[in-house]
């Protein structure tokens, strides 16, 4: 209100004669009225302020959340920090503290004997978890575990005792967890969860599908490809996922059994039963270990190390290739299983990076380098690679004459792609952050990406990640 009205509302008649000074007792009013003014607005603005740091906080949220990746050579756990704003996940996995892991050998299936001893490690694991997680956040964080394809290798019974060991680990733990949390998931899902998250990575997940990339896995028991095909796929290897408002058309199959670390195992039982039932006079040479290696110093056959890639090679691509003559499918690639023809450009992971990264392999032209690089190293003596290669036990340096043998079979002989192939690069990170190329983060992106939660923070619903992606046939 104007001071002049209120002073003549007081019944005050103001002065109007040109330069009169105002009377003290208006001076002092007009004052407290500034005053009173200036503290209703700061009381406004304080008000608001709050009001909106209080919904913003509702929106703005810190989660933790813990995923174990059984593997085949070993146990790794996940810790993921992440935030929930305005209901959406935000993920960080290169920031200080957004993404921790660490691994344990040997992997849950080397307990098939002895499932209890597969609680050592698990509590391992668990207890680095429990370092990266804040104590007051640990009842509000999820931890699940799921075991892959060297546990689908085990008889069912075998797996339950295993997965039983850790669920009693995993309930004592501190996080949040459920029973149906711990499993062996699929080879299509381990797939489909690696292309998750190099999509995810390289910005494409959620976007048009013919511009995502297609994922090459070479696992220690399995090897996985996953791709958007546009072909008509047979309902058994055809999954449909849903990210955002964009459904992805997937061919997704895991070749069990032609992981580097069994198909080596395999190839190697087969030479030696072919040692055993040869004659005293007949050698059995295998190809894919490098000459001057002891094969098995108590073996009663005949079977001598000779390493030759171009043998080893045709050695691989014959296991390949068997029981192909049985394909009930237009086009196989390996075996019997159907795979379409190959559509955009791919990443190999896993071992097809290591065995690169070992050789020292540039980017381009890679697979072609890979013939020269297992050339020298199949032929060399396996005293001089020793000395060549002092940090290497015997077993990690000896399988790099037969990966790099198996991968040529596997991704040009029997997959098709050409030794220049650009659209196919080696890789263990991706994007300009370099997220790892971890199936347990695609899992970990599906989950977040469609849990819901409440903002009060008495609940929090999490999606089984066994139907979280939601998959159609």
């Amino acid at each position: 209100m104007d001071p002049l009205e209120l002073q003549t509302r007081a019944g005050h008649r103001p002065s109007t004669t040109l330069g009169a000074k105002p009377k003290p007792k208006l001076t002092k009013l007009i004052i407290m009225l500034i005053i009173a003014s200036l503290a209703i607005a700061l009381g406004i603005f304080f008000v608001c302020y709050s009001t909106f740091l209080s919904g913003r906080n509702r929106r703005v949220s810190l989660r933790y959340s813990v995923v174990i990746d059984g593997g085949s050579s070993g146990t790794r756990v996940h810790v993921f920090r992440y935030r929930i704003e305005s209901e959406r996940s935000v993920f960080d996995f290169v920031g200080d503290g957004g993404y921790a892991s660490m691994k344990l050998s040997p992997g849950l299936s080397a307990y098939a004997d002895n499932p209890e001893g597969a609680s050592v490690s698990v509590a391992e694991l668990v207890e680095f978890a429990k370092r990266k997680v804040p104590t007051g956040m640990l009842k509000k964080s999820d931890v699940r575990l799921m075991a892959t394809a060297g546990m689908r290798l085990l008889e069912l019974p075998v797996q339950e005792r295993i997965l039983e060991v850790t669920r009693r680990v995993l309930r004592s733990s501190g996080f949040q967890f459920r029973e149906e949390w711990v499993s062996v998931i699929s080879g299509s899902d381990e797939g489909i969860y690696a292309w998750v998250v190099a999509n995810h990575a390289l910005g494409s997940l959620g976007g048009d599908p013919l511009k995502t990339t297609g994922i090459v896995e070479l696992g220690g028991a399995s090897a996985q490809v996953t791709f958007v095909s546009s072909e008509v796929v047979p309902p058994e290897f055809s999954r449909t996922i849903s990210y955002g408002n964009v459904s992805y058309k997937l061919y997704s199959h895991s070749f069990l059994n032609f992981g580097q670390d069994v198909a080596h195992e395999k190839l190697l039982e087969s030479l030696h039963k072919s040692a055993t039932n040869s004659t005293r006079q007949g050698i059995v040479t295998d190809p894919c270990t490098p000459k001057g290696y002891i094969l098995d110093k108590n073996s009663s056959g005949s079977l001598q190390a000779a390493g030759n890639f171009s043998k080893c090679r045709s050695a691989t691509f014959a296991m390949l290739q068997e029981g192909k003559e049985k394909c009930p499918y237009k086009h196989c690639s390996i075996g019997s299983t159907f795979t379409p023809n190959l559509q955009g450009s791919f990443l190999a992971t896993e071992n097809f990076f290591h065995t690169s990264k070992f050789f020292e392999l540039r980017e381009k032209d890679w697979l072609s380098e890979m013939i020269s690089a297992g050339n020298r190293f199949c032929g060399e003596d396996w005293s001089k690679l020793k000395v060549k290669h002092p940090t290497f036990n015997d077993e990690s340096l000896l399988r790099y004459c037969f990966s790099s043998a198996y991968i040529i079979s596997m991704l040009h002989d029997s997959l098709g792609f050409a030794l220049d192939d650009k659209r196919i690069e080696f890789a263990s990170r991706a994007g300009e952050e370099g997220i790892p190329l971890d199936w347990a983060l695609g899992a970990f992106i599906l989950n977040a990406a469609t849990a819901t939660f409440d903002f009060s923070g008495k609940s929090r619903k999490i999606l089984d990640l066994s139907t979280v992606a939601r998959y159609k046939i």
